[in-house]
């Protein structure tokens, strides 16, 4: 068993190691795989986040997304962001924006545990 690799070498110096291997995902590319039919999904989430549990939604809409997650921070008293197409809310807050984005007027499911 091989296990040893060419790092320098004197005829050609540094060896450059195989980017050939994947490359580990931001936090928000490495959440839930949704459908695109016009339903928001609010799922909880720890993974990547050394335990913290945060409150993801995704389904809004592009131009709405800045300010939905403005309106759910404020409604909920919590930080939080917008990552790519999802909006992060810090802490377990599932019921609370599942509602709020009922009154907003969106079709809304709990998804995940």
């Amino acid at each position: 068993m091989q296990n040893s690799r060419l790092v320098y070498s004197t005829e050609s110096g540094r060896i450059k190691p195989d980017d050939r291997r994947p490359k580990p995902s931001s936090p928000a590319t490495r959440g839930p795989q949704v459908p695109n039919d016009g339903v928001v999904r609010v799922f909880r989430d720890r993974s990547g986040r050394k335990g913290k549990t945060v409150t993801l939604v995704t389904g809004v809409p592009a131009a709405a997304r800045a300010d939905v997650a403005a309106r759910l921070k404020r409604a909920i008293g919590t930080g939080g962001g917008v990552q790519e197409d999802v909006i992060e809310i810090q802490g377990d807050h599932r019921d609370v924006v599942a509602a709020r984005l009922g009154e907003l007027g969106y079709r809304v499911k709990l998804a995940g545990g």
